[in-house]
């Protein structure tokens, strides 16, 4: 299955109550286990920078990785933005397959 990374931003009242942030937190969880239940998540980090939180999940296709990013922005994020990525293993073979052509 494709891997995503899902980079997602609150808005500053969000993270004012640490309590009410875990409630959206499993309202949130709860929504994308119903409407996207062929998700297989990886790991969630919350991190430094221009993000709050990342998410690393498998979804069958992109149309399903558009849905977690639509159910996060309906959930009260102010960005959501679902990347593709490729693990290193399944990328070297595909550099070396472009390099073969380069002569």
């Amino acid at each position: 299955m494709p891997t995503f990374i899902l980079m997602t931003k609150l808005s500053p009242d969000a993270m004012c109550d640490p309590r009410g942030r875990r409630a959206v937190g499993r309202a949130w969880m709860e929504k994308v286990k119903t409407l996207c239940p062929e998700v297989r998540w990886i790991s969630h980090y919350a991190i430094l920078g221009p993000y709050d939180f990342m998410d690393i999940y498998e979804a069958p296709d992109d149309e399903t990785a558009h849905r977690v990013s639509l159910i996060s922005r309906s959930e009260g994020a102010t960005t959501a933005e679902s990347w593709g990525a490729l693990p290193y293993d399944r990328y070297v073979p595909l550099v070396e397959e472009v390099e073969s052509f380069k002569e």
